[in-house]
């Protein structure tokens, strides 16, 4: 496989194609062009090496990913954004991903966006449902959401989870996002994702433990009064925050009202998705592989309280999101 190196002496950059090859038990590694100093130097070499053409077509995409990941990330150096104390070492690579979101995939045309995003939603169903327990592979997930293709051997409530997550994204994505947050529009979009599952509707009325939590849900008789504090709480911070420190801290906070029989999770990721592509921030998909360390960070949180927006608290939380972000964001929306 070929990829692009970036060695830095001193100030100065220089990228090499390099490949790697399996000889035995080994890995070899050799660099086998020079691609120049600069980015644009880089491009224009990379479509001249007609020695290497089929090595770079085959690594296309990945190639791809590093220059336009790197062409924005010189962007968000240029902005010379003042330090997130949130979003920590991360904060220019998501700022990269901001920027091409906002100024690349957002002017696409209609069909060229939807396509992109539902791609992310086939993504996007199949982890925060797994996280949930749902055992749909996501090559099932890919034929049910794509194909209408029903798995063999799995329940309806599994199948209807996956088939609620994508309906009431688009919902959400075609009226553009524009209703503001409000108790009323959180149980609707929870009603209408617990869709033929659980006919347990509205705020929850019975008491619950939250598994893997150092806190107390919130008691029935407090559950209206403790979401109208989060609403408050978000309507407050909403222009102070950047959009994902401001969906990670609602869901964390919402997780911990805990408001609803089933389907607090589900809920929480859609809503958190809900507050990004309303700010036109890239959303997030929170991978089913990195369940435990999605758990431990939301516990760490824990001991914040509803108006808390303290860092020491948050940190790795958010960081935790950052990563989850800029790991997915550049296979899902290059195009």
């Amino acid at each position: 496989m070929v990829y692009i190196y970036k060695k830095k002496v001193g100030n100065k950059e220089y990228y090499y194609l390099r490949a790697s090859k399996r000889e035995g038990k080994k890995v070899v590694v050799k660099d086998i062009a020079y691609l120049g100093d600069n980015l644009k130097k880089v491009e224009e070499n990379l479509d001249n090496l007609s020695s290497h053409e089929k090595e770079i077509r085959k690594a296309y995409h990945t190639l791809k990913v590093f220059l336009d990941s790197n062409y924005h990330l010189e962007k968000a150096k240029k902005k010379k954004l003042k330090k997130d104390e949130f979003l920590g070492k991360k904060q220019l690579e998501l700022e990269a991903c901001k920027i091409h979101f906002f100024d690349s995939f957002l002017k696409l045309d209609e069909l060229t966006k939807r396509e992109i995003l539902n791609n992310f939603l086939i993504e996007f169903a199949f982890n925060t449902t797994s996280i949930e327990g749902n055992t749909i592979t996501l090559k099932e997930a890919k034929n049910l959401l794509e194909e209408g293709k029903t798995p063999k051997d799995k329940t309806l409530r599994e199948i209807y989870d996956l088939q609620n997550t994508k309906r009431v994204f688009f919902e959400l994505y075609d009226k553009k996002f524009k209703e503001e947050l409000s108790l009323n529009f959180i149980i609707k979009i929870h009603d209408s994702l617990l869709e033929n599952i659980d006919k347990r509707k509205g705020l929850r009325n019975m008491e619950i433990k939250v598994f893997k939590s150092n806190f107390d849900a919130s008691p029935v008789q407090y559950l209206k009064t403790d979401m109208e504090l989060l609403l408050k709480w978000y309507k407050e911070n909403k222009s102070k925050l950047d959009p994902l420190v401001l969906a990670t801290l609602f869901h964390h906070k919402f997780e911990k009202i805990h408001p609803f029989a089933d389907g607090n999770g589900r809920t929480g990721r859609m809503i958190m998705n809900y507050i990004l592509m309303k700010d036109k921030h890239p959303p997030i998909i929170i991978q089913k592989k990195f369940r435990e360390d999605y758990l431990d960070t939301m516990q760490t949180a824990d001991k914040s309280d509803l108006s808390s927006t303290n860092v020491k608290e948050y940190r790795e939380l958010v960081e935790f999101c950052v990563n989850e972000i800029i790991s997915n964001y550049w296979n899902l929306f290059l195009f």
